[in-house]
């Protein structure tokens, strides 16, 4: 009876199987292929030849492939971070005795509801050096007394981005976070305050070690998203300039393939980005969870 409760399971499951196959692990088993060779557009169409680990080597060795992983890993570490920290405490002030806490926990996914082209162009027009209005309320208080190009200068134009990523994912990630705390039993916050344990204490050993699933998910899905998917923000916001300053591997991916028709130095770029952001997300679940690789709780 079990078995055939089992076969009955796999078989309602297996539509839905066979599509994610196709949308999800046709595309990447075709990208990964594609990296292996040299492909050129002729008059006949596309023509293929075997390079091996060609486009690889030429990868590592590209100046403005390296440059794209540098800003990639410092935007996806410094984001993440900081989405996870003000996320975190965006949840506890919500989950304590906020009034108006459904209004606002309704407003908070209006950020993250927008697409990202939308915000992107919006932030653009806030960061303007010459009409924006960030410069407006920063020389209305008296923080500066002229006028800065945010998105013309290099350093000024990475931290412009990673400003308008983080408005952006942070109630999402607070959403995330507020719903791991909603599962944590109130019981057992009553029950360390009345051994004597301050409300710091109890964050540290209750609170943080029981949200460490929702921290988990909510690192992973950042992370993957931010190495792997960071494309419109700084495409429309910089054009990943000045110069190189903002050029993510997912946009340099997309001038290989695109612009100057290396399909298999484009393709090679991805599953790189991909391996990356994997290695990352296992990293993750090392340090995060220990139990999900085989380890022991300590």
């Amino acid at each position: 009876m079990d078995l055939r409760r089992r076969a009955i399971g796999w078989l309602l499951l297996l539509p839905a199987a066979l599509v994610m196959s196709g949308v999800a692990l046709l595309p990447t088993a075709l990208t990964v292929g594609q990296s292996f060779y040299r492909v050129t557009l002729t008059p006949a169409g596309f023509a293929s030849t075997w390079a091996g680990l060609r486009n690889y080597g030429l990868l590592l060795a590209s100046d403005e492939f390296r440059q794209a992983l540098a800003f990639t890993l410092l935007f996806t570490v410094a984001t993440v971070a900081a989405e996870l920290l003000l996320g975190l405490l965006l949840a506890l002030a919500i989950r304590s005795t906020l009034p108006g806490r459904g209004l606002v926990r309704t407003l908070m996914l209006v950020p993250w509801a927008l697409i990202t082209v939308v915000s992107a162009e919006a932030w653009r027009f806030i960061d303007d050096g010459t009409y924006g209005v960030a410069n407006a309320i920063l020389m209305g208080l008296g923080l500066i007394d002229h006028r800065v190009a945010w998105l013309s200068q290099p350093g000024l134009a990475v931290g412009a981005l990673m400003v308008a990523d983080v408005w952006k994912t942070v109630p999402f990630v607070g959403l995330l976070l507020l719903a791991g705390l909603e599962t944590i039993p109130d019981e057992l916050h009553e029950a360390s305050r009345i051994d004597g344990a301050s409300g710091w204490r109890g964050f540290w050993t209750i609170t943080l070690p029981l949200l460490r699933p929702s921290i988990l998910l909510a690192l992973l899905y950042r992370t993957i998203q931010a190495f792997v998917g960071l494309f419109d923000l700084p495409f429309v916001m910089t054009g990943g300039g000045p110069g190189y300053a903002t050029e993510s591997v997912a946009i340099y991916a997309w001038k290989q393939m695109f612009q100057n028709l290396r399909f298999g130095e484009g393709a090679a770029a991805s599953v790189f980005a991909f391996l990356v952001a994997l290695a990352l997300a296992l990293l993750y679940v090392r340090l995060v969870a220990p139990s999900a690789l085989g380890g022991e709780e300590a």
